[in-house]
């Protein structure tokens, strides 16, 4: 899941922007981690210790309360009685990569998504937006190729998936369209990011070209890229490690050691 926030990472300083071209420096002294990544670590650390996802949202919200929650979600998470608030945004969705990483088979996976998803997320469109996440990264792990990943995917969550990177900036560009927040305008392109690229590098910058919510689409798409292609550079994670705190890294740390993930 740490390609999930490596995403978030990078992704923080182009949040409502996109790049000019792919070629653009990933890392400067501005890039933070966000909600993205304090949500997906709270999913880790309620796996790593069998415990209640909600439990663990809460105790990660207090414990970093600035880092840039929607509203709904920090009214939720500040309520004496949480109740899911019905939104198909995407937030269900940029904090699952660890269920994908956890599970082994995919009633598990699905099952644990909605689970993760429906305490905030309880529409159709949060909970099925999670789930896609989290099987992309489920399938692939288990070796899938990329077609097999698009047509799973694409079919049982009804997305439409668009062939190419530049065919999805040329549509934007001329429809004057962007790459929202919510789970139809993300996600698919968060799945398109990894499909057309090349490696998990690639990935990210495809994120940072096509621009919209661009830290929550590039850690649903870094999630993915991480299971696939099972390698980051070892100067992303570097840059990426000494912007968490020892706390965070614990839980990284544990993470991959417990589910014997390994991306160097």
């Amino acid at each position: 899941m740490f390609g999930s926030i490596i995403g978030d990472i990078i992704g923080s300083i182009w949040e409502g922007k996109q790049a000019k071209s792919k070629d653009v420096d990933l890392f400067c002294e501005y890039n933070i981690f966000t909600d993205d990544t304090v949500l997906t670590l709270a999913v880790a650390e309620a796996i790593l210790k069998k415990t209640d996802y909600q439990a663990e949202m809460i105790k990660y919200f207090q414990k970093y309360p600035h880092a840039g929650y929607g509203y709904l979600f920090d009214k939720w998470a500040n309520s004496t009685n949480p109740q899911p608030y019905n939104s198909y945004g995407n937030g269900s969705a940029m904090r699952v990569s660890p269920i994908g990483f956890a599970f082994h088979d995919i009633d598990a996976v699905l099952y644990e998504a909605r689970k993760s998803a429906e305490i905030t997320h309880n529409s159709p469109d949060g909970i099925a937006g999670a789930k896609a996440i989290a099987l992309a990264i489920f399938l692939a792990r288990e070796g899938k190729n990329k077609e097999e990943i698009r047509t799973k995917v694409g079919s049982r969550f009804r997305f439409e998936i668009r062939n190419s990177v530049e065919e999805l900036k040329i549509f934007n560009e001329e429809n004057w369209a962007s790459n929202g927040s919510s789970i139809e305008e993300s996600v698919p392109v968060a799945l398109l990011c990894f499909l057309d690229s090349t490696d998990y590098e690639d990935t990210i910058r495809n994120a940072l070209y096509l621009g919209g919510d661009t830290d929550t689409i590039a850690c649903m798409a870094g999630g993915i890229a991480q299971a696939f292609y099972r390698e980051i550079p070892n100067w992303i994670i570097k840059e990426s490690r000494i912007r968490l705190n020892n706390d965070q890294l614990d839980v990284v740390d544990s993470f991959n050691q417990t589910y014997g993930i390994d991306y160097l």
